[in-house]
């Protein structure tokens, strides 16, 4: 069994209720009761085409015997099956968007997966939730790299928050 980082994000309609109802979708993935749920941020649109709005953004840790690629796999059919087409541009708007981070600390490379994430240590919104729920796995230059702006705590956010 692995304990799995997933990075949750959405910037169309519902955004919180796109982002519990995929922490919903991940349940029949896990393999164990073990569930970490970051605080929701609200984080500016990143590298996204203009007119972009705010995503919300979470991480999630769940355990699971899922090799890394059937993870994947089953992450991006919940994608298509919350409304994300298959053919878009890249970092278009979305309802939902769940990035593999980590898989234990087994590095991983197969096309179309590289674990760990290569930009999560990049990525203020992917940073700061983790900080919350892993703060073993931020490295100390990571963390004070960590800019508050553009990024804001949402209350009541997730189940558990």
């Amino acid at each position: 069994m692995a304990r799995v980082g997933i990075s949750l994000g959405s910037n169309l309609g519902d955004r919180l209720a796109h982002l519990r109802r995929a922490v919903e979708r991940l349940a029949p993935l896990r393999s164990s009761p073990h569930l970490l749920l970051s605080p929701v941020y609200e984080t500016d649109p990143v590298d996204c085409p203009p007119g972009s709005g705010a995503f919300y953004n979470a991480v999630v840790e769940i355990e699971t015997d899922l090799s890394p690629l059937d993870l994947l796999a089953a992450t991006q059919r919940i994608e298509r099956e919350m409304g994300r087409p298959d053919v878009r541009e890249v970092n278009a708007p979305r309802p939902i968007d769940l990035d593999l981070l980590y898989y234990d600390d087994l590095p991983f490379e197969a096309p179309g997966l590289v674990l760990p994430h290569p930009r999560m240590f990049q990525r203020a919104f992917v940073l700061k939730p983790l900080a919350v729920i892993r703060p073993d796995l931020v490295p100390a230059e990571a963390e004070a790299g960590i800019s508050e702006a553009g990024i804001r705590r949402i209350e009541g956010g997730l189940p558990g928050d």
